[in-house]
C-alpha cells in the first residue's frame, strides 16, 4: 500500500516536471540576440554622424584658452564669489540663447557642439590669436524604465549617448524585457515624440533616435510571457530542480 502511494506521487512529480520543463523552456536565440543581421551593415558605425544638438535649458561648461592667457580672461565666465575665480557654466535660456562675456548674446539651441566651438573661435579671433575653445554639456541625462535590470535616470559625461550605451547604464535588458519594441519618447522643442525600435534588426544604426538626446525616455515593455505570467513565480525552475532531485531520491529508494 506504501509503495503504491509512493508510485502515484512519483507519476505527480513527473507530470509537474514536464509541465515545468514547457514552461521553463529555452527562449528562441532570434528573440534574445541584438543586431542580429549585422553583417548587412558593415561600416555603417563608422559613418554615423554625431547628431546631437544643444537645447533650452541645457548646461554647458565653455573654457576659452589660448598661448597667452591673459588676453583670454574677458571670454571666461567666472566666479568672482569663489577664492579660485572658478570656471561657471552657462545656461542656456528657453530662447535658446546664452550671454557670452565680451560677444553678448549668443544664439546657440540648435548647434553642435563642433558647430558652437567654430562659431566661438570665429567671434573671439576678432580678439584674440589663435584661440582655444573647449566646451562640454554637463547635465546630459535620460530615464530608462520597464525590463532594465537598473531602471533609473543616467548621467553621461559627453555630447552623443547610444542606445545600447544607455541600456547597458541600466544593467542591460533582463530577459523578459521585449527586445523587438523599445519605445523613445523625446520631446522636440515641445513637440512629445514617439518611435518604437528593434534591437534586434540593425537597422536601427539608421535610425535618428539611435543617438539618444537631452532627456530621451526609453521603455522597455516586458514580454508577452511576462505579461501573462504576471504572477507565475519567477523561481519555477528552482522548485522544478528540487522536484527532480526528490524524484531521483525516490527512485533510487523504491528501486
Amino acid at each position: 500500500m506504501q509503495k503504491s502511494h509512493i508510485e502515484i506521487m512519483m507519476k505527480k512529480l513527473m507530470i509537474l516536471l514536464l509541465i515545468g520543463s514547457s514552461l521553463a523552456s529555452c527562449v528562441s536565440r532570434k528573440k534574445i540576440v541584438y543586431f542580429q543581421d549585422l553583417e548587412k551593415q558593415q561600416g555603417l558605425l563608422e559613418d554615423i554622424q554625431n547628431s546631437f544638438k544643444i537645447q533650452p535649458n541645457d548646461l554647458i561648461s565653455i573654457v576659452v584658452s589660448a598661448y597667452n592667457m591673459d588676453t583670454v580672461k574677458p571670454f571666461n565666465l567666472m566666479d568672482a564669489r569663489e577664492s579660485g575665480a572658478l570656471q561657471q557654466p552657462y545656461l542656456t535660456a528657453e530662447d535658446g540663447t546664452i550671454d557670452f562675456p565680451v560677444l553678448g548674446k549668443l544664439k546657440v539651441a540648435g548647434l553642435t557642439r563642433s558647430e558652437l566651438s567654430a562659431m566661438l573661435i570665429e567671434r573671439i579671433s576678432e580678439y584674440v590669436i589663435s584661440p582655444i575653445v573647449t566646451l562640454r554639456v554637463l547635465n546630459f541625462k535620460i530615464s530608462i524604465l520597464g525590463e532594465v535590470n537598473s531602471p533609473g535616470t543616467y548621467s553621461a559625461d559627453g555630447e552623443r549617448l547610444t542606445i545600447p550605451e544607455a541600456i547597458g547604464m541600466a544593467g542591460d535588458l533582463s530577459i523578459y524585457g521585449k527586445r523587438d519594441n523599445i519605445l523613445v519618447i523625446r520631446d522636440n522643442g515641445g513637440k512629445r515624440e514617439y518611435k518604437y525600435l528593434n534591437m534586434l534588426d540593425s537597422d536601427i544604426l539608421n535610425s535618428p533616435y539611435y543617438y539618444l538626446k537631452q532627456n530621451d525616455v526609453l521603455y522597455i515593455e516586458p514580454n508577452n510571457a511576462q505579461i501573462q505570467g504576471a504572477s507565475f513565480n519567477r523561481n519555477t525552475t528552482v522548485y522544478i530542480s528540487v522536484a527532480s532531485l526528490l524524484l531521483s531520491v525516490l527512485v533510487l529508494v523504491f528501486k
